[in-house]
Formats: structure tokens, sequence, C-alpha cells
């Protein structure tokens, strides 16, 4: 039987994934910044990235260390929202190290703060991610993903957007140099946010525990369970998967500012409205793959898959302005939007080709960005974030089918490697340097992330169909994310 979203519940939630968005993006202003001020290296700068992605994997360490030591899981003993919770507060106390940081110009100081920020949003993740599954019929789950996932990149695009009004609101207008204790506001904010947001979700309708059965869809109860998560080379193969995904989407926004500082007149004073735009990309594919997960007709439904997108650009826009940038160059950009309308009707809902499609064109978009100059570079750059926002749900939803009875473990495992930011962004910042690759073929690190990704998914759609499942052949189809 269908069973209705809960979206005063799901409101709820959803609020933590827009912390999500805006603090990873408002990561991608931070670097330049610091690497100006501060005289770094850009692989130096990329530590920011660093910091705060290997904060998930080593939250998730710390998750199974103490539910090994308590002798259960420790969301199953606290509860979901309590979780959520301390998560936020977490974080909280994380924001606010920004303070001193910013007081004494320590770098050290402020990647410590960004990496409890982090500590915090692994829990978030651990616990919110289930209950999104839970919160209505389980055959929209991944479309309710899309949604939430879209919710987090309005933060994204808000957040750089933002932060860099706050920064370089104390330019001086003969250095061009944002004054660097200028951090300490936003942060403080933002502490302040976590704050309220923790004491909102501990009072609200939010389940506080969710049932191990209900986070398997029919298709991952299909085949018969095995005796290790281990034994699972959808997962193995898409832990891999996950490392590499949040890898290039991470790199490829964060060493944009300096691509642009080189190769572009542009100021970094300027950038904010480009990187806004990368993240706002991800929210064009995720609004739009979150029209499977509304109550409406499906004539209604096919209508909106050609609006959403266009809405979700809008939006993008709608802020830009008024934070008064200029968004006539950003007009061309709407011709490139067609191509993630085209890339979902070919994969007919089916996770594992829609993988392949955006896998295929994000390593299109980087090979046209290398072998082009200018503009050109800078927006097939910025594209990849179109092409990436599909990704998630498609990878996760095929990493844990067919888990049964360990779909929690191979959750918990599939977060740890959101640590592929942090250390794609390094190896890529490690790249750039004139002396190996420069900043513009130091894109090739993401050529080879998205080829992975393509053969994953070539390769998994065997490995299910041997167990039995192959989404071809559902009604029921998942929705990009």
């Amino acid at each position: 039987m269908s069973q209705q979203t809960k979206w005063s519940q799901f409101g709820v939630l959803i609020s933590v994934f827009f912390f999500w968005g805006f603090v990873a993006a408002s990561n991608d202003i931070l670097i330049p910044v610091f690497k100006e001020k501060l005289n770094l290296e850009q692989w130096q700068s990329q530590m920011v990235s660093f910091a705060f992605y290997v904060a998930y994997t080593v939250g998730s360490l710390i998750y199974f260390m103490v539910s090994k030591l308590i002798g259960g899981d420790l969301l199953n003993k606290i509860g979901y929202k309590n979780g959520i919770s301390l998560g936020l507060i977490i974080s909280a106390l994380g924001s606010l190290l920004f303070y001193p940081a910013a007081q004494q110009a320590s770098f050290n100081l402020m990647i410590t703060g960004l990496f409890i920020v982090g500590l915090g949003f692994s829990l978030q993740q651990t616990a919110a991610n289930p209950l999104a599954i839970v919160m209505g019929d389980p055959q929209r789950a991944s479309q309710r993903l899309s949604m939430a996932g879209g919710i987090n990149n309005l933060g994204t695009t808000i957040g750089p957007v933002l932060v860099s009004l706050a920064i370089f609101g104390s330019v001086v207008a003969s250095t061009g140099v944002a004054s660097i204790e200028s951090v300490k506001t936003p942060y403080l904010i933002l502490g302040a946010a976590f704050l309220l947001t923790a004491i909102v979700f501990k009072f609200s309708s939010v389940p506080n525990h969710v049932e191990p059965t209900s986070l398997n869809s029919g298709d991952a109860m299909q085949s018969k369970d095995r005796v290790s998560v281990w034994k699972y080379p959808q997962l193995i193969m898409g832990m891999v998967a996950i490392f590499l995904y949040v890898g290039v989407e991470v790199a490829t926004a964060s060493n944009l500012p300096e691509f642009m500082r080189l190769h572009t007149q542009i100021e970094t004073r300027d950038i904010a409205p480009y990187i806004s735009l990368y993240w706002a990309s991800l929210m064009i594919g995720r609004w739009t793959g979150s029209v499977g997960a509304l109550d409406v007709s499906q004539g209604l439904r096919q209508i909106l898959r050609f609006f959403m997108p266009y809405i979700a650009f809008a939006v993008f826009l709608l802020i830009n302005s008024i934070a008064e940038h200029d968004i006539t160059p950003f007009y061309i950009y709407g011709f490139v939007i067609v191509a993630i309308i085209i890339g979902d009707m070919l994969s007919k809902g089916n996770p594992a080709r829609q993988l392949l499609i955006f896998s295929t064109m994000g390593g299109l978009a980087l090979l046209i960005g290398m072998l082009s100059n200018g503009m050109l570079s800078v927006y097939a750059f910025i594209s990849v974030g179109l092409f990436c926002s599909t990704l998630w749900p498609c990878i996760f939803t095929l990493a844990i089918a067919g888990l049964g009875k360990h779909t929690n473990e191979g959750s918990g495992l599939l977060i740890m490697m959101i640590m592929g930011g942090g250390f794609i962004s390094l190896l890529q910042g490690f790249l750039a340097d004139d002396a190996y690759l420069g900043i513009q073929w130091s894109y090739l690190v993401g050529v080879f992330c998205f080829a992975y990704l393509a053969y994953y998914a070539i390769s998994v759609a065997g490995f299910l169909k041997e167990q039995g499942i192959d989404y071809d052949e559902k009604k029921s189809t998942p929705g990009g994310h």
C-alpha cells in the first residue's frame, strides 16, 4: 500500500541538509582567502577541504567504535532525532572556534574548527539519510533524498554569496585583500543557528527510532542475505565510487578559484557567483530528480521535469541579483541545462543507466574545460556540478541494493567514504603545481574519477541481475539526485 510522505516531519529534517550544503560550499570561498592572506601553496589551501571531509570518516569510525563499546547501534540507543541534535551541538562548537582562529589568523585553528563541524555533520548524515527513507513510501525514497539534496544545494548556492559578502565587506580597495578577521561573524551566526536547530529537533515530531526492516525496499529483500557485508561486490565497488564521486565534485569546485585567478581577469572577490553557480548546478539537477517524490499526477510530473531545472536556475539568478552581482554573463548557462533534461529522459529512471550517462557527460565536460580557454573553460568546469547532481542516490541505491539485514552497516560504510572530497582535492591541488600538471591539466584527476564511475555503472548492473534485481523491470523507478 502506498504511504504518503510525512511532510511536516520531512520539512524539519531537511533543515540539516541545508546546513551541510551551506558550509561545504562556503569552504570554496575560504580557500582563496586563506591562500592569499596566509601565503599558502595551492595544496596547502586544499587542507580546508581535506580537514572537513576527512572528519566524516573519523566521525564514522568513532560511531562504529562507540557502538561496539556499548554493545549496540549508537543511534538505536540514543535515538535518531537525539543523534541529529547532538551532531548539531558538535558542529556549533566547531563554528565557535572560528572566533579565536580569526583573531589569531591561525590556519591550523581554523581547519580544526572545520574538522569539528564535519564531525557533527557525520553524525547528522548517519541519522538523517535513514529518516528521509522512512518518512513515506519506500518506493519513493530516492526521490525524497533528491528533494533533501535539492535543499542541501539551496544552502550551497546561498553559502558562497553570503560568506563572500561578509568577508569582502571589509576589503581595502587599494589592496583587494580581505581581512581574515571578517570570517568571525558568519561562523558565529552559523554556530547560533546550529544550536537553535538542535533545540527545534529535540522538541519536533521527527521519529526517534527507525525499524531496520523499514530501510529495505522490495529490491533489497529479493536477494538472500550473505554471511558478511563484505560479500557484496556492489557495495565494495560502491564504496570506491562514493569516494571518487565526492572527490571529483568537491575538487572541481575547490580548485576553480585558483584556475579563474590564473586564466581569467576575474578577481578573487568576484568569484563567489561562479562558485555559487557550480553548486546551484547540483541544485538544478536535484530539484529535477525530486519531482518523483511529489504526490501529483504522472502528466504533471512530466511537465515539471522540464520546468523544475529552470525554476532552480531562477533561484540562483535571484540570490545573486539580490547580492548585487552582475548576472547577465550567466544567462547563456540556460542552454547548458538542456543537457541534464536530455540525460534524465534517456536514463528512464534506471540508476545504473543514469550513472553511466552522467559520468560520461561529466568526463566530457572536464575534457572540454582542459582543451579550451577563458570563460568557455570556466563554464565547462562549472557544468560538472550538473552532472554530479544525479550521482549520490544512483550510487547509494545501487550499492545497498540486495544487502538485506546488512543495509545499515553498508550505509555507514558508504558515508565513511565521503572522505574522498578531502583526498581528491588534496591530490588535484598537489598536481596543480606548475612543476607537475598545472592547474588546468590537474582536472585530469576528475576525468579518471568519472571513468571509474562509468565502469561501476556497467559492472553493477550485472552483479545485481545475478542477485535477482533488475531496475528496468520495476514499475516504480528511483529518481536522480
